[in-house]
């Protein structure tokens, strides 16, 4: 190597974007070509076996089981990782999120006074969380005039979206990362990688369905920003389960099953959907509830479901959903924004639902490199 090669190396421009879930954890990394977004590589690892329990299952790991798989995950010679640069996305449920008012005329004051009006939503001390927070768009329909409604509609409140996480949850972030020689520039609450990988452009209301293997969440996000969430405590882990009861099957049969059949298969003549759609017919009917609560509070439609997670990978799992909704349902394509292997192209369509929450991570870490 020359005297003068390390000051001329072309930097790194290969970022990770890391999801760890309760299930598995998923792995992209990305570089930088041009303005444009390369996939490198992925990977997932199922958790289960780290735990003691089948594939597919959710688990509640110690750090040191979690660094030991991401290091399992990462020395894969078949994902075949070749840099330390990431960002790491935070569970949901993990976070607390609230739309918090303050007087219009306090916009320049807003650092000072949303940790004070935080207090009233966060059930412990403020000391002990971090917050970040963002000033949500101000919307004519959402105002009101009560004086006069043929005038123009004035805001009186400035509405801004308060995050909360807990210090012990970035502690322990912060100690995966250093165990497992990470360089992790930033932690985000998984719904915003999310929204970055599968939102366009597009100001009418969405809602973001994320069935994970213990949940399912939903978002409903409107220019940006996340307006309403729920949680249903139903996931991918509770089709198998059901599955495996109605089929006098074992666990690990009817994820296998699960997973390479979805709800276009048939077991000793018995079709799969049939089965499973005890457990989906309940999802979908709490998402519908979520939705049509939002279109009555706000007064607006929503215009498209976007599926991900895990379990909206399921083959046949958008098209059992789109007869449960009137809204339009679409399944998530975060390698969409990504330029990828043309022999890849269909692969990463029916698996895009995973991996949306570490495409979005890795694209936010590129975009750190701009």
């Amino acid at each position: 190597m020359g005297v003068f090669d390390s000051f001329f190396k072309k930097k790194d421009t290969s970022v990770l974007g890391i999801d760890i879930g309760t299930s598995a954890i998923k792995i992209v990394q990305l570089r930088r070509d041009g303005n444009k977004a390369v996939l490198e590589t992925y990977g997932e690892l199922a958790l289960g076996p780290y735990a003691g329990v089948e594939v597919g299952q959710a688990t509640q790991l110690p750090n040191e089981k979690i660094i030991e798989a991401l290091n399992d995950l990462m020395n894969e010679k078949e994902v075949n990782i070749t840099t330390k640069e990431c960002g790491l996305a935070i569970p949901f449920r993990a976070s607390l999120m609230s739309v918090i008012q303050l007087p219009k005329t306090a916009e320049k004051q807003i650092a000072q006074l949303v940790p004070m009006e935080a207090r009233k939503y966060i059930p412990v001390p403020i000391t002990e969380v971090a917050l970040d927070w963002t000033v949500i768009p101000e919307d004519e329909y959402e105002l009101e005039n009560e004086e006069d409604p043929n005038q123009p509609k004035v805001a009186h409140n400035l509405n801004v979206l308060v995050i909360a996480i807990h210090n012990d949850v970035i502690n322990n972030f912060q100690t995966i990362v250093e165990k497992t020689g990470l360089h992790a520039s930033f932690f985000e609450v998984e719904i915003f990688s999310t929204m970055r990988a599968v939102l366009n452009e597009n100001n009418t209301p969405v809602m973001i369905l994320d069935m994970g293997a213990s949940t399912t969440k939903l978002y409903v996000v409107e220019k940006g920003i996340v307006r309403t969430s729920h949680t249903i405590n139903k996931g991918s882990q509770d089709i198998t389960a059901f599955l495996a009861t109605s089929l006098g099957i074992s666990v690990q049969k009817a994820e296998i099953l699960k997973r390479d059949e979805g709800l276009l298969g048939v077991y000793e003549n018995q079709p799969l959907k049939d089965v499973m759609s005890a457990t989906l017919d309940y999802i979908f009917s709490e998402a519908n509830r979520t939705l049509l609560s939002y279109e009555r509070k706000a007064n607006k439609n929503v215009s498209k479901i976007l599926l991900v997670g895990g379990g909206a990978a399921l083959k046949g799992f958008a098209e059992l959903a789109q007869k449960s909704f009137e809204t339009e349902v679409v399944s998530g394509d975060p390698f969409s924004k990504v330029q990828t292997p043309a022999f890849l192209e269909e692969i990463l369509k029916h698996t895009g639902p995973e991996f949306a929450v570490a495409v979005g991570t890795a694209i936010r870490k590129l975009q750190e490199l701009e």
